[in-house]
């Protein structure tokens, strides 16, 4: 099936330069949730909010038929200070489009829209489609997509927009952040006195940058942690009695989340206590029809090593959207035009081989 995508790609590029204006840091999405309510409004289209989160459903929705979501979301991070542009005005350069939130994910939250708009009002599909554009993804918070998925009918399979250059991520890492303690004793450090919590926390160290577990993921690789916050003492002449650090763990299909935490709580000596363990990992079979039809475009597959919304579902879930993952949150982002016209090509035609009627 073959869209034409150029009206579909106009109102695109310019919802996402309206957002870019629009400050919209994790947890102050309000403004932004204005727009793209605004949006489906101008389009006769009736949509749901809840705090910053909004969602449609197609129009001839029925509870018979299973259901693909479309997601991602329209939070931000603060810009680093080694912008040169101003982040909230979009500019367009040789066929660029320039600002906060412009890759990641502003070019696939509008390129999702644009094909939820497309699929709306068409009848006897295979399946509903339900868009939600949602908030709190960068900072993993609980009144986003979480939030939201109760209030959703029955989820048979997602798209999750984040920047992929349209290839499919068909695995996902989850993350576990630990916070770890180690207790030691204080004491004079001119004299042998004390037991010192740094030394405790470095044979903690040593032993998570030694260890392997040893199930290893075919599409994910292995479980990867890494130490990447330590702090300790309060002078020089006191040797301090703890000494605490943070692991970051991305976790793979063939560990739970609390398989790989008693596996750390049973070798750490320090204290260890997770921040979360909902961020698990994520999948979608190989022989999934989206899959399919995605492989019979020539798409490719791989399993990817960042996090997002995606850990929050609980159903086959396939990321992917236009924009480069390595610009996210580097400074001058931007997303090429072409990138938003070809995801939205992409979306159409790929979920046009899946819910259209046979």
């Amino acid at each position: 099936m073959i869209v034409q995508t150029r009206d579909l790609t106009a109102q695109a590029i310019a919802l996402l330069k309206e957002l870019i204006a629009i400050p919209s840091f994790s947890r102050q999405e309000d403004k932004t949730a204005d727009c793209i309510e605004a949006f489906l409004g101008q389009k006769e289209i009736p949509c749901q909010r809840l705090k910053n989160n909004i969602w449609a459903i197609n129009q001839y929705f029925h509870p018979d038929k299973p259901t693909v979501l479309l997601n991602s979301h329209h939070d931000t991070v603060k810009p680093n200070p080694s912008w040169t542009l101003d982040p909230f005005q979009p500019l367009v350069n040789e066929g660029k489009l320039y600002g906060l939130g412009s890759n990641d994910a502003g070019g696939c939250l509008v390129s999702l829209i644009a094909t939820f708009c497309h699929y709306y009002d068409q009848p006897d599909l295979a399946y509903n489609v339900v868009m939600a554009a949602t908030a709190e993804e960068e900072i993993s918070g609980t009144d986003g997509l979480e939030m939201v998925l109760p209030h959703l009918p029955p989820v048979d399979f997602a798209v999750v927009g984040e920047p992929t250059q349209m290839n499919m991520a068909i695995a996902e890492k989850g993350l576990m952040v630990i916070d770890c303690t180690a207790r030691g004793k204080a004491g004079h450090a001119a004299r042998e006195e004390g037991e010192n919590a740094i030394y405790k926390a470095i044979e903690d160290i040593k032993w998570i940058t030694a260890y392997r577990f040893p199930e290893v993921s075919e599409t994910l690789g292995p479980v990867k942690m890494s130490v990447t916050i330590i702090n300790a003492g309060s002078q020089h002449n006191v040797v301090p009695d703890a000494c605490t650090f943070t692991i970051d763990v991305r976790t793979t299909d063939k560990y739970t989340n609390g398989e790989v935490l008693a596996v750390l709580q049973q070798n750490l000596k320090s204290e260890v206590k997770p921040r979360s363990v909902r961020l698990t990992p994520s999948s979608i079979s190989p022989g999934h029809p989206i899959v399919q039809a995605g492989m019979s475009m020539g798409l490719q597959t791989y399993g990817s090593p960042t996090t997002s919304d995606q850990a929050l579902l609980r159903c086959p879930s396939l990321k992917m959207g236009p924009g480069d993952s390595a610009r996210s949150h580097t400074a001058n982002e931007y997303i090429h035009l072409s990138e938003i016209e070809h995801g939205i090509r992409t979306y159409t035609e790929v979920l046009g081989r899946v819910i259209l009627p046979g």
